[in-house]
This record gives structure tokens, sequence and C-alpha cells, in this order.
């Protein structure tokens, strides 16, 4: 069983709760993770700064951070944040609404949760690709491969 909790922090954007676990659920067992506990906190920048600083030295905001926090042989536990002013201003960019955006980031964060990561350029790619494949299962398309 895959459980995800939403704590929306901000009040400045709409959210779609069931889009968001949605999301979640679709990625961890499309890649065979079928036992997890997973938290969703959507901040707002401020927020999102203070964490970047605190856990990655970053002085400034990011899109999404995820925390793997416990990992048994059949189970996982963690923790993806997002920013929900960021997505508002990246989802013009990109043509498409903020809650798509949110998608995206919570899809990304699942793929780290997951194992795959995307510090080099051809891991970068594959996880571009797994994110296009989970996106298309909502009826999506990224923009910004275009």
């Amino acid at each position: 069983m895959i459980k995800v909790a939403i704590n929306n922090q901000q009040t400045a954007h709409k959210i779609d709760r069931a889009q968001l676990k949605t999301g979640v659920q679709r990625v961890l067992a499309g890649e065979g993770i079928n036992n997890a506990v997973i938290s969703i906190a959507i901040v707002d920048d401020a927020t999102m700064h203070d964490l970047n600083r605190k856990y990655l030295q970053h002085d400034y905001p990011t899109d999404v951070l995820s925390f793997l926090l416990e990992e048994d042989d059949d189970r996982i536990e963690g923790e993806i944040i997002i920013s929900a002013d960021y997505a508002a201003r990246e989802a013009k960019l990109f043509d498409w609404s903020p809650q798509d955006e949110m998608l995206l980031y919570v899809i990304h964060g699942s793929l780290h949760l997951a194992g795959y990561d995307d510090l080099e350029p051809d891991l970068k790619a594959e996880m571009r690709d797994k994110e296009r494949e989970y996106l298309a299962t909502f009826g999506l398309t990224p923009k910004y491969d275009e």
C-alpha cells in the first residue's frame, strides 16, 4: 500500500490534492515500490529557500526537494517538498497550469525516492524520459523539451 499525506503550508495557490497523491502512487507502483509512506509538503518560496540553505547549502529557492527517510527491503518512507510559488512562475514559461507544474515536481521527487538521479547528463535524460512517461498517464506532455 502506498500512503500519501499532503500538508499544504501555503495559501497563495490552489492545489489538486488528488492529482498529486495519484502522481506519487503511479510513479512508485510503476517503479515496483508497493509499500510506502510519503508525505508531500507544499510550501512558499521563502520556506523552500530556508530548506535549501539548511539542507543543501544553496542560498536560493528551488522547485522540489525529496528526502528518503527510511528504506527497508520492501518499504520506503520519504518526503517531497514543493514550492507552489516556484510552480506558478515556471508554469507561465511552459504554458500549462501551476497544478500541472506541481504534478511534475511530485513526479520528479517520487522518481528520486525510487532511486533515480539527475546529476549526470545521461541520468538526467533517463529521468526526463520517466517524467514524460508518467505525465502522459495524466494526458500531459512537458514543454521543457521544446
